[in-house]
């Protein structure tokens, strides 16, 4: 096949290619046999007419049409290939000649991936993470889980007071009118907690249970909900109950309370301490992972990156997202509704950082085919294994779900990732130096 690229625009361009006469022959082959099933003629059965009588009534170039849309996929890519070009988008494909024994000739405009400059991704210099677990970090932990090992005891004809729990009906209004989602009954509220509107807590403050108080609030104005932003309400609210706080002793009682593979509360200060290190060095990689990416992509120049390429990342993101949801029994329909939200929302939301995740891939396809990363059948194995634990699917699955091709890309891809962070050196920055000498 003879394909011809030429270069237009930044990234884009025209392919000029044949279809040779071969896969003309098939493409007609097919679209007869798909036209004749259908076609009736005088003297023949249904379906049964001869290839020379139809051509003798209408005409082989009444295939034509049916016949480069059956060659024309196949055509195309082998074209792409021979041109040595990578489509972002899908094509907009003319006939340039489709004359009788001759070769088609089509002409195809093409928007291909952008090229990459690449600049210094090795032996970066990156912000030295501090992976050291504090005293105060285990004393945080451990109250945290001490609050979530407190009883909720009621309080007789005492004031509530931030950090009491107050159960209570509520019934709002803008300008006299009731609002969606505005009343509840016996619904129970951590003063304090700020999990309502902005100033509805702490209206609720030093009044006790059979109390009768009108709060008065102001949505904000990026309030979910558009028909509230900004405006003033009044919660018509009825304290039923005041319930304060009873936090349990931290002893060996405590520890076996809240792990039960622990016998003392020492024993459960030191597992704390190992899961505290556990996290902060994950982190600490992540934030090193990040900041060394983020540096190659910052070094490496990319003219442009197509538009089909920042929407193909948007809703690759939003599909993921909403099955994210999907798997914690929330449907998109019912997503929208509670955060009041809608499609084209979320679609803002990705777009964002669109052009930066879509540069960041580029980059590390880039150093995979500068470093001639080859993803070994080891690697394959070991990575459908990893999927296949990860989704509770067999491996059979995985390899049936996901081509050699995809598996090794992806595979490629975190080799780049590990090859640049790993090699990127720690310098300790004056905040972390101030931090250590504060905890000392």
């Amino acid at each position: 096949m003879a394909a011809k690229w030429e270069k237009k625009d930044t990234n884009k361009g025209e392919l000029t290619f044949e279809i040779g006469a071969d896969q003309i022959k098939k493409g007609l082959d097919q679209a007869f046999a798909k036209t004749k099933k259908n076609l009736a003629v005088p003297g023949f059965r249904k379906g049964k007419v001869p290839r020379q009588i139809f051509n003798k009534m209408y005409g082989e170039e009444a295939l034509y049409q049916d016949a480069l849309n059956i060659v024309l996929p196949d055509a195309y890519e082998a074209a792409t290939k021979e041109a040595g070009i990578e489509p972002v988008d899908q094509p907009q494909v003319s006939v340039d000649s489709m004359e009788k024994g001759k070769p088609w000739v089509l002409k195809a405009v093409v928007t291909v991936k952008p090229e990459v400059k690449l600049g210094d991704y090795k032996d970066l210099s990156v912000t030295k993470q501090n992976t050291r677990v504090y005293q105060k970090d285990i004393d945080a932990e451990l109250e945290s889980r001490r609050q979530s090992q407190a009883e909720l005891v009621l309080k007789e004809d005492e004031p509530a007071a931030k950090g009491d729990t107050v159960v209570i009906d509520f019934d709002g209004s803008v300008d006299g009118k009731p609002f969606d989602g505005g009343k509840a009954d016996n619904y129970s509220l951590e003063l304090g907690s700020n999990s309502f509107i902005p100033g509805f807590e702490d209206q609720l403050v030093g009044h006790k249970a059979g109390e009768d108080v009108d709060v008065k609030v102001t949505f904000p104005d990026d309030y979910q909900a558009e028909n509230l932003q900004g405006k003033e309400a009044t919660f018509k609210t009825t304290i039923h109950e005041v319930k304060s706080k009873q936090l349990p002793d931290l002893d060996d009682e405590f520890a076996k309370d809240v792990d039960e593979e622990v016998d003392s509360l020492d024993e459960l200060k030191a597992k704390i301490k190992d899961e505290l290190k556990e996290k902060k060095v994950t982190a600490a990689h992540n934030a090193i992972e990040d900041e060394a990416i983020g540096e190659a992509v910052d070094n490496s120049e990319i003219q442009e990156v197509p538009e089909a390429m920042k929407e193909e990342d948007i809703h690759r993101q939003m599909d993921q997202y909403l099955a994210n949801m999907q798997q914690q029994g929330i449907d998109p329909k019912t997503y929208f509704k509670l955060t009041g939200t809608s499609e084209d929302d979320l679609h803002k939301q990705f777009a964002a950082d669109a052009e930066r995740r879509v540069k960041t891939n580029l980059v590390l396809e880039a150093v995979v085919e500068a470093e001639k990363i080859e993803p070994s059948e080891d690697d394959l194995k070991a990575e459908v294994k990893d999927l296949a634990g990860q989704y509770g699917m067999e491996e059979s699955a995985v390899r049936s779900a996901l081509s050699d091709d995809m598996l090794k890309h992806d595979i490629a891809i975190k080799k780049a990732v590990d090859m640049i962070t790993d090699s990127a050196k720690q310098d300790k920055s004056k905040k972390d130096e101030e931090n250590e000498k504060d905890e000392k």
